[in-house]
Protein backbone atom coordinates (compact mmCIF):
# COMPACT_ATOMS: atom_id res chain seq x y z
CA UNK A 1 0.00 0.00 0.00
CA UNK A 2 1.23 3.49 -0.81
CA UNK A 3 1.17 5.97 2.06
CA UNK A 4 1.50 9.73 1.74
CA UNK A 5 2.58 10.25 5.37
CA UNK A 6 5.96 11.66 4.27
CA UNK A 7 4.15 14.35 2.26
CA UNK A 8 2.82 16.00 5.42
CA UNK A 9 6.19 15.73 7.16
CA UNK A 10 7.86 17.36 4.16
CA UNK A 11 5.27 20.16 4.14
CA UNK A 12 6.09 20.86 7.76
CA UNK A 13 9.87 20.78 7.13
CA UNK A 14 9.45 23.24 4.27
CA UNK A 15 7.23 25.45 6.48
CA UNK A 16 4.52 25.24 3.84
CA UNK A 17 0.79 24.78 4.33
CA UNK A 18 -1.92 23.20 2.24
CA UNK A 19 -3.31 26.73 1.88
CA UNK A 20 -0.06 27.72 0.12
CA UNK A 21 -0.26 24.71 -2.19
CA UNK A 22 -3.82 25.62 -3.14
CA UNK A 23 -3.31 29.35 -3.64
CA UNK A 24 0.27 29.59 -4.91
CA UNK A 25 0.52 26.39 -6.96
CA UNK A 26 -3.11 25.70 -7.86
CA UNK A 27 -3.28 22.31 -6.13
CA UNK A 28 -6.90 21.21 -5.85
CA UNK A 29 -8.62 20.38 -2.59
CA UNK A 30 -9.63 17.06 -4.11
CA UNK A 31 -5.95 16.17 -4.62
CA UNK A 32 -5.22 16.97 -0.99
CA UNK A 33 -8.16 14.78 -0.02
CA UNK A 34 -6.74 11.94 -2.14
CA UNK A 35 -3.39 12.28 -0.38
CA UNK A 36 -5.04 12.37 3.04
CA UNK A 37 -6.87 9.11 2.31
CA UNK A 38 -3.92 7.42 0.53
CA UNK A 39 -5.77 7.18 -2.77
CA UNK A 40 -3.88 6.87 -6.08
CA UNK A 41 -2.40 9.89 -7.84
CA UNK A 42 -0.75 10.14 -11.24
CA UNK A 43 2.98 10.21 -11.76
CA UNK A 44 2.57 13.69 -13.26
CA UNK A 45 0.94 14.86 -10.04
CA UNK A 46 3.72 13.24 -8.04
CA UNK A 47 6.29 15.04 -10.19
CA UNK A 48 4.47 18.35 -9.67
CA UNK A 49 4.40 17.90 -5.89
CA UNK A 50 8.12 17.11 -5.86
CA UNK A 51 8.80 20.28 -7.85
CA UNK A 52 6.62 22.45 -5.59
CA UNK A 53 8.26 21.07 -2.45
CA UNK A 54 11.74 20.81 -4.00
CA UNK A 55 12.08 17.25 -2.77
CA UNK A 56 12.46 13.64 -3.89
CA UNK A 57 9.70 11.07 -4.35
CA UNK A 58 10.62 9.45 -1.01
CA UNK A 59 9.69 12.73 0.67
CA UNK A 60 6.13 12.44 -0.65
CA UNK A 61 5.26 8.75 -0.43
CA UNK A 62 6.36 5.43 0.96
CA UNK A 63 5.38 1.83 0.40
CA UNK A 64 3.91 -0.17 3.26
CA UNK A 65 3.48 -3.92 3.10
Amino acid sequence: MISFEPFYQTLKKRKMTTYTLINKYGVSRSLLDRLKHNKPISTQTLDDLCNYLECDVEDVLKHKK
